[in-house]
């Protein structure tokens, strides 16, 4: 008896550890291995994307944290850090974190909101601020704990560009230098660089100039009052706009309509593996979205 328990005992060890070199390869190569991401081009007048962040957080009275630091202030009052619109919005359970010291960052009492929130939202405004205060600390490592026990984090405007790996618009002396003294993100997505208010600020052709310098990246420019939601590897494009593509490393023939181009754009509902980098539109049956337009008379 003693052969035949020794034989089950080993074959049930060699089914896990397959089970769990299996669960190994099928972990996210871009977005996090849990909780969601609400990224925002800008704007936010759309009450959907409010409602989509809190409904990922567990409701609206799980714990919110909201950072204001993109802004460039010292101070933060109810209205200047967004806490009144998440109130509008039905949040009840809302904490404003800032700091400008690194020293701060790295303390106790000011990543406790953050250890214990469901949600963290990132206002707008300049996002070297961010990753000046906050990139490679507490708070940082807090963030990445939060995704772990499957909350969201979320932002609009600079706080959608920090959270890519590759920081565009970073540099201090002004938003137009796409590659610029500050070039890291928190990287919640990576190997991806991040543009807001693309078509309201005519910003569609800015990230060919990052995607061109590293074309490993993936550029992902975002209108406003539109947002893209990540959980994994795969987002849905949420909002009023429209999101665009930028992928150094795809055929032109193989974007959406077969006509080619520089980047190309998904419409709200649209779907993309942030992985195999494949767009999918909403049918009957999933297919690609090149797919789909070609069907539709080559994207007319």
């Amino acid at each position: 008896m003693k052969p035949h328990r020794t034989l089950v005992v080993s074959l049930v060890g060699v089914a896990m550890l397959i089970s769990v070199a299996g669960a190994q390869q099928e972990l996210p190569e871009v977005g996090p291995a849990n909780g969601s991401l609400v990224i925002v081009g800008g704007a936010m007048r759309d009450p959907e994307i409010r409602e989509r962040f809190l409904q990922l957080a567990g409701g609206p009275d799980a714990p919110i944290v909201v950072i204001p630091t993109a802004g460039g202030r010292e101070h933060y009052n109810e209205y200047s850090s967004g806490l009144a619109g998440w109130k509008a919005a039905g949040a009840s359970n809302l904490t404003m974190v800032h700091t400008k010291s690194r020293e701060v960052a790295n303390s106790e009492d000011f990543v406790k909101p953050i250890r214990e929130a469901r949600g963290v939202w990132f206002n707008g405004g300049r996002q070297w601020h961010l990753a000046d205060s906050y990139l490679d600390t507490r708070v940082h490592e807090e963030l990445w704990n939060l995704l772990e026990r499957g909350g969201v984090i979320g932002g609009s405007s600079a706080g959608a560009t920090i959270q890519g790996s590759y920081l565009a618009r970073g540099d201090t002396s002004g938003n137009t230098i796409m590659m610029g003294d500050h070039v890291e993100g928190l990287g919640f997505l990576k190997h991806v660089a991040i543009d807001q208010h693309l078509l309201r600020r005519n910003r569609q052709f800015d990230l060919l100039m990052i995607v061109e310098a590293h074309p490993e990246l993936l550029g992902i420019g975002i209108d406003e009052n539109t947002a893209i939601v990540v959980r994994g590897d795969n987002f849905t494009v949420m909002g009023q706009g429209y999101v665009a593509i930028y992928d150094a490393g795809s055929s032109l023939e193989d974007q959406p309509g077969g006509r080619g181009g520089p980047f190309y754009f998904l419409a709200p509902g649209d779907t993309f593996d942030l992985k195999t980098r494949e767009a999918f539109r909403p049918t009957r049956t999933e297919e690609p979205l090149d797919r789909v337009k070609k069907k539709e008379g080559g994207g007319q």
